[in-house]
């Protein structure tokens, strides 16, 4: 079994510290126009009111870091993400995860971020790897790395096991240690396949077996096209802690999933005395009146 690795990411003021002997590590989602018509037509505006509100809403709900996508067809990228970094910094002070596909982009991000970023992310395509990782390198960023490859997804645990293995590997060749990777083994919806929550689980506990690193998923993707979504996101996300997930990327404002975070660290001996989930159930009591 491999030592448990800590992944440090940092605003220019707030540092955040990743590892399985601390608390789960909420990422903040919401921050994506993907399905958010209102959002992505006033990024095209230039109106970044929204993302100031839901980068206020989801630190208030329990986000400790906070993705920023802003992938509008036809839009100048490098010069929306940057405004929305500034935007999303004039109103908190949690570190980032700049979300991007387009490298002009991340580097326009990485330039003006005051902090460690984590990006996200990078893959085992050969034709994004190595680009990515020197821009991870060149601004001493940390990398989430998605478990898909040339090939695409891989269908078992074993073969995303291996992808992992190789962005790790190629990561630290050049000068990336392990601790600075966060592995996204990926989640894929159980309405298609019945056993891709068992696939994803099977690959974490062999990452982190082997390699120690923290893992991240877009946990929401398991429940895709299913009835009763939150039921099933909080029942797996409470799985994957238990398998080794650290920092999952979530709706912090779904209260049912939030509460299940918080309940699988509370029973890991990651809640001392109990005290953070005696605070959030008061303050659920408190906001039901």
């Amino acid at each position: 079994m491999a030592e448990n690795l800590t992944t440090t990411v940092s605003s220019k003021t707030k540092e955040v510290l990743i590892s399985r002997d601390r608390p789960c590590v909420i990422i903040g989602e919401r921050i994506n126009p993907t399905g958010r018509k209102k959002l992505a037509a006033t990024l095209n505006e230039g109106n970044f009111d929204i993302v100031r509100r839901d980068a206020v809403a989801q630190v208030e709900a329990g986000a400790k870091i906070l993705d920023v996508n802003v992938g509008v067809p036809g839009a100048d990228e490098p010069a929306l993400l940057t405004q929305a970094i500034k935007a999303v910094c004039e109103v908190t002070d949690v570190p980032l995860c700049i979300d991007t596909a387009d490298l002009q982009a991340l580097e326009a991000a990485l330039k003006i971020y005051d902090g460690k970023a984590l990006i996200n992310s990078v893959n085992g395509e050969e034709a994004r790897l190595e680009s990515v990782l020197l821009l991870v390198k060149e601004y001493g960023a940390a990398v989430i790395g998605l478990c898909m490859d040339d090939d695409g997804i891989p269908p078992t645990a074993e073969a995303r096991f291996a992808v992992a293995r190789k962005i790790i590997e190629r990561a630290g060749k050049l000068g990336i240690p392990a601790e600075d990777v966060v592995i996204d083994p990926l989640a894929l919806t159980l309405g298609a396949d019945h056993h891709a929550g068992k696939i994803a689980l099977d690959a974490i506990e062999m990452i982190v077996a082997e390699f120690g690193v923290n893992i991240t998923m877009g946990v929401s993707n398991i429940s895709f096209g299913m009835p009763d979504r939150n039921a099933i996101n909080a029942a797996f996300i409470v799985m994957t802690i238990h398998a080794g997930l650290t920092c999952p990327i979530i709706n912090p404002l779904h209260k049912e999933v939030a509460t299940a975070i918080l309940a699988a660290d509370l029973s890991m001996g990651r809640d001392e005395w109990g005290a953070r989930w005696i605070k959030a159930y008061r303050q659920r009591l408190k906001a039901a009146g």
